[in-house]
C-alpha cells in the first residue's frame, strides 16, 4: 500500500464553473484521505488536470496542459491524472495516444481515485472511466474566494442543441435531490453570494420529481441562514414562466440577474440549431422580464458564424442586440464539432468569416456596454469587496449586474473594505465593461 499521506496533490480545472464544482468534490476525497493538497501545481507528485472537450479548441488546451505538466516528470512529479469531459467522451483515443497521462477517469468515477492511484503506482497505466458508483457526493473544498461559491444543482441535458456535444458527454439531464443539495449549501459556511449552475438550471426537478422545482429550491436555499444572497446561471428562454420571474421578483435575496443563453435572434437559425423558441418570443420574454423586474440584467451568449448564417441573418442579430440592449454578452464563433447534427450541416461558414462577426458583436456590445455603465456615474451603488487587486493598487468588487469571472468588475478606493461585505460606492467613471469610483469617506 502506498502512504498517499506524504504525497503533496494538486489541481487543475480547465472549463466552466459545472466543471470547478466537479473538481472540488474530488478535493474533499483527497482531503478526506488526510492527504496534503498545494495551491502550487508545479510543487505537486500527484496532479490531476481536469478537463473540458465542450469544443476543439478545449481538447487541445487539456492536451497541451497535461504535455507542459509532463515535462516535470524529470523533476519531482510522479503522476498525472486526467479526470472530467476528455477521457469521459474520448478515453479510447487519448488513452492510447496520450502516453504522457497515467490515469484517466470520467466525471463520474471521482470515487474510484484512490484505487486508481494505488494500481498506478503499481506499475501500470490506468483507465477507470466508467467504473465509479456515480453517487451524490455534497462534500467540497471550495476553490473560489469564501464568500461565494458555485451550486450545481443538475448534470447532462436534453435540450439536443444541434451543435452541443453535452448530451454525449454528460448524458441525460440528472436532477440532484433537493435534501442533498440543501446540506450542500449549508456545508459552504457563510456564503455571500450562491451562484446556482447546471447546463439548464430552469428544468431543474423536472426528471425526479415530475415537475419544475426551481422556484421551490430558490425558496428553501433562501431561507438558510449562511446564504446571503443566490444568483442564477444558464436559465432557457422557453423554461422561464410566471411563477419563476415572481419569485425572482418578490425574493429580496434573490439577485436582479439572469443568464439566459438566446445563441441567436434568427427564427432560421435557432431552428436549424434545435432551440425552442423564435425572435418574438425572445422579445416578448425580455419584456416581460423588464416590465416585471425594471431593474433586472440580462447576460446572454450568442454563436455567430452557424451554418448558412448569411450577411443579412448577421445584420439583423447585430439589430437585435442594439433592441434589446442587454447588460452583458459572450460571443463565439461556431465551431464544428463531429458528432453533432450541426456537423453535417451544408452552408458551412468560413473561419475568416466567424472570426470577423464575433469581432463586430463584441464592438457592438461594447457601445452597448458603455452607455449602460455610464449611468452610473455619480451615483452611489452597493458593490461585494471580492478583495484587492494588487496590479491596479485598489479594491475590487462587483454590483448586482456582475457575475464573477464572466462580468466586468467596480474597482475603488477605500479606506478599508471588507472581503465579502457589501460596501456602497460612488461612481467616478465608467468603461465598456467596468466601473471606477471610491467610497465616500476616501480622501486622496
Amino acid at each position: 500500500m502506498i502512504d498517499f499521506k506524504s504525497k503533496k496533490f494538486g489541481i487543475i480545472s480547465l472549463g466552466c464553473d459545472k466543471n470547478r464544482v466537479d473538481i472540488e468534490k474530488l478535493l474533499a476525497i483527497i482531503k478526506a484521505n488526510g492527504c496534503e493538497i498545494t495551491d502550487d501545481a508545479s510543487n505537486a507528485q500527484v496532479l490531476v488536470i481536469n478537463t473540458c472537450a465542450f469544443l476543439n479548441d478545449a481538447r487541445k488546451e487539456a492536451i497541451e496542459t497535461v504535455l507542459e505538466f509532463s515535462a516535470l516528470k524529470s523533476e519531482h512529479l510522479e503522476k498525472i491524472v486526467v479526470t472530467g469531459c476528455l477521457p469521459q467522451k474520448y478515453a479510447d483515443e487519448t488513452f492510447v495516444a496520450l502516453t504522457e497521462a497515467d490515469i484517466f477517469l470520467g466525471t463520474n468515477d471521482y470515487d474510484k481515485f484512490f484505487d486508481a492511484l494505488e494500481k498506478s503506482y503499481s506499475g501500470e497505466r490506468v483507465n477507470f472511466v466508467g467504473t465509479g458508483s456515480h453517487s451524490f457526493n455534497g462534500e467540497r473544498v471550495v476553490t473560489t474566494p469564501a464568500h461565494y461559491a458555485y451550486l450545481k444543482i443538475a448534470d447532462g441535458c436534453n435540450n439536443h442543441c444541434t451543435y452541443c456535444l453535452i448530451p454525449k458527454i454528460r448524458g441525460k439531464y440528472e436532477s440532484y435531490p433537493t435534501d442533498k443539495l440543501l446540506q450542500e449549501a449549508e456545508g459552504l459556511g457563510d456564503v455571500s453570494e450562491l451562484i446556482l449552475v447546471a447546463q439548464d438550471v430552469t428544468r431543474y426537478g423536472i426528471d425526479i420529481y415530475g415537475k419544475k422545482k426551481l422556484v421551490e429550491i430558490l425558496k428553501k436555499l433562501t431561507t438558510l441562514v449562511n446564504i446571503n444572497s443566490v444568483r442564477l446561471l444558464y436559465c432557457y428562454p422557453d423554461m422561464i414562466d410566471d411563477e419563476l420571474i415572481s419569485e425572482i421578483k418578490n425574493n429580496p435575496k434573490i439577485v436582479k440577474y439572469l443568464d439566459i443563453p438566446l445563441q441567436h435572434s434568427e427564427n432560421k437559425i435557432l431552428k436549424l440549431m434545435n432551440r425552442p423558441a423564435g425572435r418574438s418570443e425572445y422579445l416578448l420574454l425580455l419584456a416581460k422580464l423588464r416590465k416585471e423586474i425594471p431593474d433586472i440584467a440580462v447576460r446572454s451568449t450568442f454563436i455567430a458564424g452557424f451554418p448558412t448564417e448569411t450577411e443579412e441573418d448577421f445584420e439583423d442579430l447585430i439589430a437585435f442586440l442594439k433592441e434589446t440592449r442587454l447588460d452583458n454578452c459572450g460571443f463565439f464563433a461556431y465551431s464544428r464539432e463531429p458528432e453533432t447534427a450541426a456537423y453535417k450541416l451544408k452552408g458551412q461558414i468560413p473561419y475568416s468569416v466567424k472570426k470577423r462577426r464575433v469581432k463586430k458583436l463584441y464592438e457592438v456590445q461594447k457601445a452597448i456596454s458603455f452607455e449602460k455603465l455610464r449611468r452610473f456615474v455619480g451615483k452611489k451603488i452597493k458593490v461585494l469587496c471580492d478583495g484587492i487587486d494588487y496590479e491596479k493598487g485598489c479594491f475590487v468588487g462587483r454590483a448586482y449586474f456582475q457575475a464573477p469571472e464572466i462580468d466586468g468588475k467596480v474597482y475603488f478606493n477605500a479606506c478599508s473594505a471588507v472581503q465579502g461585505e457589501y460596501i456602497e460606492v460612488v461612481i467616478d467613471c465608467a468603461d465598456a465593461y467596468d466601473l471606477y469610483g471610491r467610497t465616500e469617506d476616501y480622501c486622496l
